[in-house]
């Protein structure tokens, strides 16, 4: 064989993936930096799910959604949208097609992992005033300390009214912070496995350290710091019983490299995600074939359950009730249904490459990764779509020219994860993951590529554009 024939034949059988930026144009940089500005802007507005949620209602009714009403009519063009219980959304643009020929869906989760109060946080020790906290999500302790973090969340008090938190987010704002031992006094430390070597329940929010009244009086410095809540929020501590406060790293989004070719920030997993799939969304210009729907669930981090969870009938509720309008039956539309399991996955770091596999793995600027199942060890707790199913996304994606490749999460054995992909399969829904690779993912401060963030983008948008 001539060797320009073996050429020609490498370039036809054999796999010829590029780096994402020789293939980017100059009009193709400056639609991707506009993009992750626009991310960047909601990352910091959102640090937790019911932000997120708030954030995702203003970007949608300035979009021209509205709030649905079980019994509207639902005609083609209507966007449409429902807040589950303020911490989750879902959104529908009504498609041309009835609902009877099924929707086209991208499911993400705007929950990431942090600190949450435990019910009754608040306690003095040696005179230091702490909030007590119980990790939300897999999260490795050791790097929640010595860190900046600032408060979020909502207190119910008794009368049922709602007093929103927010401390340490902006500038000149006082911050908290969880103390970690000097090296000096850490031997022993030292010595512990990396998973041990910071305990939960040393995961202790410093408060303050200065004590009121007379000296005799205990309690001095927990009284200080009630008084102080007392007087922004009039909330008693009792009220901390009926709260969701959550603990998050103090940080902005911002460009990272010398390039300037990252985004580093907290909440990357999975809000990289729900915002290329509520942007895609929103951006669709003309009424698309199928009826477009994102769902932005919560609680994915530990498992998807609860009322706000991809697994609650929330989400079936709000389906059913579209169909219903339309004549339509649930399981029909469900079974005639596709969903972009949109969830970040692991980017290969060659600090670390004896648990990747690299031949099976996503890199950064190889655009959005594709992966056929998760879970761990033999695939447990994965959907695992079938071929047909990642054939269609692969078509999809190379007629809208979206930078793809496909990968795993790691080495067999290695670990493992999960995503809400098999709650949307098992409903009888045609489900493939997709979403961002992310280095240091699940850590205070993650780091992801522009490139596969813009190419993400256009590959929901692809999916809510699809004609069959």
């Amino acid at each position: 064989m001539e060797k320009s024939d073996c050429k020609e034949l490498k370039k036809q059988l054999l796999s010829t993936k590029k780096n994402g930026y020789d293939i980017l144009t100059d009009d193709g940089r400056a639609a991707m930096e506009d993009y992750c500005a626009g991310y960047k802007r909601f990352l910091d507005v959102s640090k937790t799910e019911r932000l997120c949620a708030a954030e995702t209602i203003r970007l949608a009714e300035a979009a021209g959604y509205r709030p649905y009403m079980p019994g509207m009519a639902v005609n083609p063009g209507n966007k449409l949208y429902v807040c589950n219980r303020g911490k989750a959304v879902m959104l529908a643009h009504i498609g041309q097609k009835p609902l009877s020929e099924g929707v086209q869906l991208a499911a993400a989760h705007i929950d990431s992992p942090r600190l949450d109060l435990k019910p009754n946080p608040l306690y003095e020790d040696s005179e230091l005033a702490y909030f007590k906290t119980h990790y939300y999500g897999g999260i490795r302790k050791y790097q929640w300390v010595t860190i900046p973090l600032a408060l979020h969340g909502v207190v119910i008090r008794k009368d049922g009214t709602k007093v929103t938190v927010r401390i340490g987010e902006e500038e000149g704002e006082p911050r908290l912070v969880i103390t970690d031992l000097l090296p000096h006094l850490g031997a022993a430390q030292n010595k512990k496995p990396l998973a041990e070597a910071v305990p939960g329940e040393t995961l202790n929010l410093l408060l303050g350290s200065e004590p009121i009244g007379n000296e005799e009086e205990s309690g001095r410095v927990k009284l200080a710091v009630m008084k102080l809540l007392h007087e922004k929020y009039g909330i008693v501590e009792d009220d901390l019983a009926s709260a969701e406060l959550e603990a998050v790293p103090a940080v902005k989004a911002c460009d990272i490299g010398l390039d300037r070719s990252l985004i580093g920030a907290y909440g990357h997993d999975d809000r990289v995600c729900a915002y290329a799939a509520l942007k895609a969304l929103l951006d669709l210009e003309e009424t698309p074939v199928k009826t477009a729907v994102c769902i932005l669930a919560d609680k994915e981090e530990i498992g998807s359950d609860g009322v706000t969870g991809m697994q609650s009938a929330a989400f079936d509720t709000f389906i059913e009730d579209l169909c219903a309008a339309q004549g339509a039956a649930l399981r029909t539309c469900f079974a005639k249904s596709f969903c972009l399991s949109a969830d970040v996955t692991a980017a290969y770091d060659p600090n670390y490459p004896d648990v990747f596999e690299k031949r099976n793995e996503s890199q950064l600027n190889y655009g959005v990764g594709l992966c056929k199942y998760t879970g761990a060890r033999g695939k447990s707790g994965a959907s695992d779509a079938d071929a047909e199913t990642v054939a269609y996304v692969r078509r999809l994606f190379d007629q809208a020219g979206v930078i793809w490749q496909i990968s795993e999460l790691g080495k067999v054995d290695a670990g493992g994860g999960g995503t809400v992909a098999m709650y949307m399969a098992n409903r009888n829904i045609s489900t493939l993951d997709a979403g961002v690779p992310v280095l240091s993912m699940h850590a205070p401060f993650e780091t992801v590529s522009k490139l596969d963030c813009y190419e993400t983008y256009k590959g929901m948008r692809a999916v809510f554009q699809a004609k069959e």
